[in-house]
């Protein structure tokens, strides 16, 4: 959630920081603004709203700053509703700052502030940090940093600059993620690649409490007590490139169109003569052996992801598991322990509650596998085993290809560990991997035909309320689609299992009710044609994704999208696909902003 950008260069900053802005607003944001040296003075301006709300304030008031170093934000309401005076960034007075994250002990500290004469214009938990640090301020930007985020509690990345040191940016994180760019006598923060790899792709990832400081002789990164140290230095492996358009209408339509090369990207290196081969991640038949249990974690996409890999692990590899989702597994005081492994699952790999249940998995004595798409990411670096997907960058807000390389990460664990266990033998391991690597081309045969997802749109547009129905990974796929198309068309949607819609769910069905039902298990087939019979004779609109081949009768569907044929347990990568397109044309023609949808952001680092 939210964005930070700082810059120290020869560059119109302004021009950078707006710029950078613009390439982290897939993280959600509902107001903006940037902090400037001009002139020796720190120049600010910022809007509710998105960033041209904020450019078009500049203009009218002819107070677009100009300098060579600055700070800039875009906010997530989390304190204080969105305005122009809770934007970031916030003044202590000597000290501008900009903040992501929470700081849960902000009321202890304010009384604190307020006892010794501070005053406060915002309702922000960041202007609570500016002013402790203005407060705390000695003369040593280093000192008062280090002394003042010891006295903060929860999450944050601070990008910072004090006004008697025009010549420097300093960042200090913890928990949320920051990262240093460095360029040719120019220097940068931000919170994700995106928004500087226009000019760099060089970067140091900041650990817990170490403090950056930016000038013109370049950086240097220093511990929570004001040690110099020294850091590897990164380098992004993709391009400026990779997070354009490509010509397509939105981000999202360009990442549905990824999903075959992202997949045979993360698959291919995994995959020796014809095996799943897991060692460089840490994982061998010997130690999948170990294990009793296995307990999947996530939030969101990426527990429907975990929801697939359930179905696959249990029928081929006879191991029980559970998913959860992580902000539940936090508190209910969960079974696990030594002999179990919990899978976290996380896109941006700094997903606040999957961090935390991560840990909590690891104080247990259980062993953690991460499935993550972030490079030195938080979950990455601190689990016991760790898969990187290689989506690439994903920017539309709502996951599409990062789901589709997670659920194939999946599907390689699930090969790996029934072959290690004995449940499935080398030729079924073989002619399985076999099919997964067929299945970038089965996508692409979707997606030249998706003309029928536009028209199966239309129909939904005008919808109150919709249900998506399916039996086994059927309905570990209805999940994934609803969620897709109440996130970026507003339409109420709701997933139940098939044979549930007779303890209470029918009562919904009204005249005409879109029912989107997901009937790609052949061993379920019929009796999910019977649930859909049910919904059909109380008046609802039948949508059936299944295969092009299954006869189905005419009188049961209105509508049906046809899939190629394929081996059932791998069905989901195939069928998601033009829920995905669904989702995606119902957005347009709501015209919707696709890409950035209300309320949501990409990258959730708050609880």
């Amino acid at each position: 959630m939210c964005g930070i950008v700082g810059y120290i260069g020869s560059r119109d900053c302004t021009e950078v920081l707006l710029n950078g802005l613009t390439k982290l607003e897939y993280r959600g944001y509902d107001s903006a603004g940037i902090a400037v040296f001009q002139n020796g003075k720190i120049s600010v301006a910022k809007s509710k709203g998105r960033l041209k709300n904020l450019e078009e304030k500049m203009e009218q008031e002819n107070s677009r700053p100009f300098g060579h170093v600055g700070i800039g934000h875009t906010r997530w309401a989390t304190h204080g509703e969105p305005s122009d005076v809770n934007s970031h960034p916030h003044s202590g007075g000597r000290v501008t700052i900009v903040h992501n994250g929470i700081i849960e002990n902000y009321k202890e500290l304010k009384d604190y502030l307020i006892s010794q004469g501070v005053t406060f214009d915002s309702d922000t938990d960041t202007e609570i940090v500016a002013k402790l640090l203005d407060y705390r301020y000695n003369g040593s930007p280093i000192q008062t940093i280090s002394a003042t985020v010891r006295d903060l509690e929860g999450s944050y990345a601070l990008g910072i600059i004090f006004a008697d040191h025009p010549d420097q940016v300093y960042a200090v994180r913890c928990e949320s993620p920051l990262i240093v760019g460095v360029g040719e006598n120019e220097s940068f923060i931000a919170s994700d690649v995106p928004a500087i790899i226009e000019y760099t792709r060089d970067y140091y990832l900041l650990e817990h409490e170490e403090i950056a400081v930016l000038s013109g002789d370049g950086v240097q990164i220093f511990d929570s007590f004001g040690t110099p140290i020294q850091k590897e230095l990164k380098t992004a492996d993709w391009d400026v490139e990779a997070i354009g358009k490509g010509g397509y209408a939105h981000f999202m339509l360009k990442e549905i169109h990824e999903q075959p090369t992202a997949i045979r990207n993360t698959i291919s290196p995994r995959i020796q003569d014809g095996l799943p081969n897991l060692e460089e991640c840490g994982i061998t038949p010997e130690v999948l052996r170990r294990f009793r249990h296995i307990q999947v974690v996530a939030c969101g996409t990426a527990m429907h992801a975990g929801t697939v890999g359930k179905y696959v692990i249990e029928k081929l590899a006879k191991i029980p598991v559970t998913v959860d989702i992580a902000s539940e597994f936090r508190y209910r005081d969960p079974l696990v322990g030594e002999g179990d492994l919990v899978i976290i699952i996380s896109q941006s790999g700094e997903t606040a509650d999957s961090l935390a249940a991560m840990r909590l998995a690891k104080s247990l004595g259980a062993k953690t596998l991460a499935i993550v798409n972030a490079m030195g990411s938080s979950i990455a670096r601190e689990a016991d085993m760790l898969i990187y997907t290689h989506a690439g960058p994903e920017i539309a807000v709502a996951s599409t290809k990062a789901y589709m390389v997670q659920i194939a990460v999946m599907y390689l664990f699930s090969f790996e560990l029934a072959f290690a266990l004995g449940q499935i033998d080398e030729a079924e391991c073989r002619r399985l991997i076999r099919l997964l690597q067929q299945t970038p081309d089965a996508i692409q045969s979707i997606l030249e035909h998706k003309e029928k997802t536009q028209y199966i749109a239309a129909s939904l547009i005008n919808a109150d309320s919709l249900l998506y129905i399916g039996r086994g990974l059927d309905y570990a796929l209805s999940m994934e689609g609803s969620l897709k198309l109440k996130e970026i068309s507003y339409i109420h949607s709701e997933s139940y299992a098939a044979g549930e819609l007779k303890h209470g769910t029918i009562s919904l069905i009204t005249d005409n009710m879109p029912v989107i039902a997901v009937a790609t298990q052949k061993a379920l087939m019929e009796k999910t044609i019977s649930n859909i019979k049910e919904v059909k004779a109380r008046g609802a609109k039948v949508i059936m994704i299944c295969r092009s081949s299954d006869d189905i009768d005419a009188e049961a569907v209105d509508l049906m999208f046809g899939l190629p044929d394929f081996e059932d347990i791998l069905m989901p990568m195939i069928a998601v696909v033009p829920l995905q397109l669904i989702a995606y044309y119902t957005s347009v023609l709501k015209g919707n902003d696709v890409d950035k949808p209300r309320n949501l952001a990409k990258s959730v680092t708050v609880e």
